[in-house]
């Protein structure tokens, strides 16, 4: 008999926008685990009425909290009205468009013993673009992210990611709500610096993509659209860019607050 996760104290958090298949697949897949939680919440940001029937349809077979909007809001304003909606200690926050490994219910588990023994963690980080520079190795696959602005480069500051990531529910008391009416980018921005600012800590696993994976088919795409100084790859560019970002980022911890 395959082992079964209960985790009580944990609610998932659903960030959706037209991807109801996507939803459905995310779902399937933390039950094709035995992983199962004290609550589970889908904040929907004005999707459209066949993605909304869709997700009401999968609600007749499956136990979660909708929450929507009539109007589309923006990443800040879905996210905020989600965390609004969860009454457990912990939220497991992840969009729509990701698919738990095999492996993620132990080291889950094993990342939320960290958050309950240690008080001063924020939140467990479960996946990444990339690793981050500097680290201290705890236990159990986890490395604690250590944050020093005199340390070199700018990748120092995505201590705090919207990827997969267990933190505390009241996160918001300390972080403050997501900024509303920005752009994604903006969005992601604002709470990386305030939980730099506000002196966060996070742990991350160190196979940073070894316990989710993120789909985007051709039938339900990413609905997030990047411009092209984000994501364009000649030589430079990315040397601009990286150079906008240290700038941008030191001047803001230094003076943005």
């Amino acid at each position: 008999m395959e082992k079964k996760y209960y985790f009580p104290d944990v609610s998932l958090l659903v960030t959706h926008y037209n991807r109801s298949q996507s939803l459905e697949r995310l779902l399937k897949s933390f039950e094709d685990l035995h992983v199962s939680f004290g609550g589970i919440v889908v904040s929907d940001d004005g999707s459209k009425q066949e993605h909304l029937d869709y997700i009401k349809k999968l609600q007749e077979t499956r136990d979660f909290k909708l929450v929507t909007t009539e109007k589309n809001k923006g990443l800040g304003n879905n996210i905020n009205k989600g965390q609004n909606a969860i009454t457990t200690p912990y939220t497991l926050y992840v969009q729509e468009d990701f698919v738990p490994l095999p492996i993620f219910p132990q080291h889950f588990a094993d990342g939320k013993d960290i958050i309950d023994d240690r008080n001063d963690i924020d939140m467990v980080r479960f996946y990444a673009y990339f690793d981050y520079p500097y680290k201290k190795n705890i236990r159990n696959g986890y490395s604690e992210m250590i944050f020093s602005i005199w340390k070199p480069g700018y990748h120092k500051f995505y201590m705090y990611s919207d990827h997969p990531h267990l933190r505390r529910t009241d996160f918001f008391k300390k972080f403050g709500p997501y900024v509303e009416g920005r752009k994604v980018e903006e969005t992601e921005f604002m709470m990386m610096m305030s939980f730099i600012n506000k002196k966060g800590k996070a742990v991350i696993y160190e196979g940073i993509k070894d316990l989710f994976d993120q789909k985007n088919s051709s039938v339900e795409p990413s609905t997030v659209k990047r411009n092209f100084w984000r994501e364009g790859n000649g030589f430079v560019l990315k040397q601009m860019r990286n150079l906008w970002r240290t700038l941008k980022f030191n001047t803001y911890y230094f003076f943005g607050r």
